[in-house]
């Protein structure tokens, strides 16, 4: 990928985890969140007067296996282009979604949910040529 990389950080599928990541060129950011059950990334914008990130679209990455006792510590990276519009959520290796703000749209492996009215306004497939072509 070429861009910049903004967060780095071990984590363990299934436990509570947050990760923030904002753009130093615009008033957009991503945030990681699993709440024990379920991954997401979302899509946020910071409202200039309160100061506090307005959510503009979420991705569905995993469902945790709860049955899984065995602790498996993965790789979590974010990472924004060059141009501080797209921005790239990859574990173990493997790009899971990506925001393009600029078009708003928001893509990812199970193209789960469906997109919004609200922000999104494209398809969800995250392909390898999309990939290649956002970074």
């Amino acid at each position: 990928m070429n861009g910049f990389l903004m967060q780095e950080k071990p984590f363990e599928k299934g436990a509570t985890t947050f990760i923030e990541s904002y753009s130093p060129e615009n008033n957009f950011g991503v945030i990681f969140e699993d709440d024990g059950e379920t991954g997401y990334f979302y899509a946020v914008e910071v409202d200039q007067e309160k100061k506090e990130p307005r959510i503009l679209d979420g991705l569905h990455i995993y469902e945790a296996d709860a049955s899984r006792t065995e602790k498996k510590i993965s790789s979590l990276v974010i990472v924004w282009s060059k141009d501080w519009l797209k921005s790239a959520l990859v574990i173990d290796g493997l790009c899971h979604a990506v925001y393009d703000f600029e078009k708003q749209a928001g893509y990812n492996i199970n193209e789960f949910p469906p997109p919004n009215s609200f922000w999104t306004k494209h398809e969800r497939k995250l392909t390898n040529e999309l990939i290649q072509v956002l970074f």
